[in-house]
């Protein structure tokens, strides 16, 4: 009988719907699993076959979970707010709720046809004003705390989309979408103080099963530094002062220029008329740069003298300001003390611009005077002052507390943590997100939040998408949605910029636990349940975007006593990417895959196993068609296992032989402890070499290919439904092997009772022998005795010691 997936697939995705197989239990006797996959964006290219890599996994997991008797939570639904939507309503004028619901409706029917065992009955889509009503009741509880409020900031804007962009929404400086110039330029936003949080998303990263790498990540994207804050006077500008934070106050006799960024605010002030031009030419190239461009360790630094001079406030000696694009307004105060004597960037850019290197600090052993020595003398904690007054002799430990406790006391400077971590942008100039519930008066200022019982605050329907190019929304146009009276009968205006696309998926992971409640985000015992999540599956590239937002949230909401959680997801993997020709799949580089295609000529269960058999989940891995064929073939093998040529069950009754039993045994601990350990594609490699085997053996016994089917199920749960109904569920009251009971192995028969081990003649391997594991010495000598090869090598010559390790090596030393 031939393999023909599309017989039986949708039969058995029939089947699981009607029987609701895979709604989630709610008997909280019973221990729970809560699996996830960051939930796609819904674009009109479809899905692609990197997304089924992580639900397949987590799908596994699932599956096995649930045959364990645990309740398994495994939801999905859509981050459907977006900018690809929003252009396409502008380009076409279709409202982009209606292209996303029609993404939606193709995405949800290509992960149907690979037999996932989501909850279809937790769906939520982040632009349905039943979930976003939850999410403006956040951004009010952040509100309230002191976590959201308006600033004028440097965004990076793009003309032509009329719009803010988010930082991984551009790429090389160009938007990611149609491949626009990007500009910074101040706007007023509204902001999310994440900075509050910097500590505790710090700290709470050791309590996580994360991997290191993305930790790691995030530690250096939060950027804790312990330092101090200091004061520059400047030059004829008595009533300011520039401030700079510095992890190395001892170098501060070195510092013999300051750089400012670009967009410092006292810029204005500073520049001297003569170089007025000069500096506006740089600030207007450097706002065509992103802060990744400007920051790369490698770029040849540049800048521009401002003409104005500042103080240091150590050794009162006049330095010059200078501005340059490596130095970031939202990075300590936009300002740093430059000490090219030991710092090698701060040491390039003095080189180039002929300006005055001190060193201040040597290695304690060293006299060198070259700027390498005097470099690593400021990276060691053996560091030793000199050019330095009264610091000079002191080692560095000693000079920064020494330094930091005069700054301290003389007014100078006070110590202080810095993060690299900046506060979120948070609004949008768009018309397709969640309207920020916030009420305004005729200028501008706030009023008040819309109340709980207001919400949600609902999109209005325009003539336009398009923004108005000022920086305002399209919301902004609509006077009737816009304009309300109050109680008094006095005029408010709703706020008409819009949440980002990332509000709504930070927090998700919470409402699936409790999706159509009315009166709270979710119930709190639901919560208290469920969460934190136990394996969450998604990209890296999302590390210090939505995991960073995602944190923050959850312990706002925490300690708001909405959440009963400080962490969303304690454990964390990344799957690694899918390459074809020895490139990363993408539509734009012609080598991607449509799941659709592979599912039509191989089957979903086909693709389910070659996803996981190709290499180890978190690693990258080369597609091949080649390989997928033999995993088609291996499935075809195992339905003709159990399968005549006209469909008959070819199982017996018969009692199972000890070889049968051990490999059956073996393989359930194996794929058991591979599949605890996301070690998918070792497991596989274990249920070929039981195909092999029982083959072999010619083993029909139900009662080893039963069990079989049970472990093969959430691999490839199509197929082992089919062979479970005709061949073992008139025998079982299971009706569904996906939710027959995870069968359990004896050590008595994994553990092998003999063993095969070498035999050595002088240390030199000259046959293997099988025997007990237990074996004493006279066996193993016996059985050595029967190889002609182990007799051919001591052939002639005096056996003066015999070394046995028992159940390892035999080894006669001769002469």
């Amino acid at each position: 009988m031939a393999y023909y997936p599309k017989n039986i697939e949708e039969k058995w995705q029939k089947k699981w719907d009607e029987s609701q197989l895979f709604k989630t239990g709610t008997d909280k006797s019973k221990k729970k699993y809560y699996a996830l996959d960051m939930f796609p964006y819904p674009s009109a290219a479809g899905l692609h076959i990197g997304h089924p890599l992580g639900y397949v996994a987590t799908d596994i997991v699932s599956r096995y979970y649930r045959m364990n008797n645990y309740n398994v939570l495994h939801p999905m639904g859509w981050d459907a707010f977006g900018l690809p939507a929003e252009q396409h309503a502008i380009e076409t004028g279709e409202h982009p709720a209606k292209v996303t619901y029609r993404c939606i409706e193709n995405y949800k029917r290509q992960l149907s046809s690979l037999g996932f065992s989501f909850d279809w009955d937790r769906e939520i889509h982040t632009c349905d004003s039943k979930y976003y009503k939850w999410t403006q009741w956040i951004f009010s509880k952040l509100y309230e705390k002191g976590l959201a409020y308006q600033a004028e900031v440097y965004v990076n804007w793009c003309p032509a989309l009329k719009t803010v962009l988010a930082n991984e929404e551009i790429v090389n400086g160009k938007s990611e979408r149609g491949n626009h110039d990007v500009f910074r330029v101040p706007m007023k936003q509204w902001m999310l103080k994440i900075t509050d949080y910097a500590e505790k998303l710090l700290d709470d990263l050791d309590t996580l099963d994360w991997p290191e790498s993305t930790k790691e990540i995030q530690r250096n994207w939060i950027g804790k530094s312990e330092g101090v804050l200091l004061k520059f006077k400047i030059e004829n500008l008595a009533e300011e002062n520039i401030e700079v934070f510095t992890t190395r106050p001892d170098t501060i006799f070195g510092s013999t220029f300051l750089v400012l960024s670009p967009e410092h605010p006292l810029l204005k002030k500073i520049v001297q008329p003569e170089e007025f031009k000069s500096v506006e030419n740089y600030r207007e190239i450097s706002s065509r740069k992103t802060d990744m461009d400007r920051t790369q360790l490698n770029k040849e630094k540049t800048g521009v003298f401002t003409g104005g001079y500042a103080i240091n406030p150590i050794s009162n000696e006049k330095i010059p300001i200078w501005i340059a694009d490596y130095v970031l307004i939202n990075y300590g105060a936009g300002a740093i003390m430059a000490v090219p004597a030991h710092d090698e960037r701060d040491h390039e850019f003095a080189i180039k611009y002929g300006l005055e290197i001190q060193p201040v600090v040597q290695l304690e052993k060293e006299n060198s005077e070259e700027f390498h020595d005097y470099k690593n003398a400021a990276m060691t904690s053996n560091g030793i002052c000199i050019n330095s007054e009264f610091l000079n002799g002191l080692k560095t430990a000693t000079a920064i507390e020494t330094i930091s406790k005069y700054m301290e006391d003389n007014g100078i400077g006070k110590k202080t943590k810095s993060y690299k971590l900046r506060d979120w942008v948070f609004s949008r100039q768009r018309y397709w997100g969640e309207p920020i519930p916030v009420l305004k008066d005729s200028q501008g200022n706030i009023v008040r939040l819309l109340k709980e019982g207001e919400l949600p605050l609902t999109l209005p329907e325009v003539v336009s998408y398009e923004p108005t190019g000022d920086g305002k929304s399209p919301l902004s146009a609509i006077t009737n949605w816009v304009q309300r009276k109050n109680e008094k009968g006095e005029l408010e205006f709703v706020e008409t910029d819009t949440m980002p696309g990332s509000a709504g998926s930070s927090w998700y992971f919470i409402r699936y636990v409790d999706p159509w409640n009315n009166h709270a985000l979710a119930d709190y015992e639901e919560q208290k349940y469920w969460l934190p999540v136990d394996l969450y599956v998604g990209g890296q590239e999302h590390a210090v975007g939505h995991l960073m937002y995602a944190r923050f949230w959850t312990k706002v909401l925490h300690d708001v006593g909405a959440c009963p959680v400080k962490e969303p997801f304690q454990k964390l993997v990344h799957q690694g990417l899918l390459c074809r020709n020895g490139s990363k799949m993408s539509k734009s580089k012609g080598n991607g895959i449509n799941p659709d295609e592979i599912v039509s000529q191989y089957g979903a269960d086909s693709l389910r196993v070659y996803l996981m058999f190709m290499g180890p989940l978190t690693q990258t891995k080369e597609w091949e068609d080649n390989n997928l064929s033999g995993v088609h073939r291996f499935l075809s093998r195992i339905e003709r296992h159990f399968l005549t040529d006209s469909g008959e069950s070819l199982l017996d009754t018969s009692e199972p032989t000890l070889p049968n039993l051990k490999i059956l045994h073996k393989t359930i601990k194996k794929v058991t402890e591979d599949i605890q350990n996301l070690s998918f594609n070792t497991a596989i490699s274990q249920m070929m070499i039981f195909l092999n085997t029982v083959s072999e053996n010619n083993c029909r016994s139900e009662k080893i290919l039963a069990p079989f089917l049970k472990l093969l199920s959430p691999f490839a749960p199509h197929l082992s439904e089919e062979l479970w109904e005709k061949c073992i569920v008139h025998n079982s009251h299971e009706q569904f092997v996906s939710n027959a009971n995870w069968p359990t192995y004896s050590m008595e028969y994994v553990v092998d009772n003999e063993v095969v081990i070498g035999v050595q003649v002088n240390g030199k391997h000259r046959g293997e022998i099988l025997i007990p594991r237990d074996a004493d010495e006279k066996l193993a000598v016996e059985e050595s005795n029967k190889v002609t090869s182990i007799v051919a090598a001591k052939e002639g010559k005096v056996v003066v010691k015999t070394i046995y390790v028992k159940g390892r090596i035999l080894n006669f030393v001769v002469q």
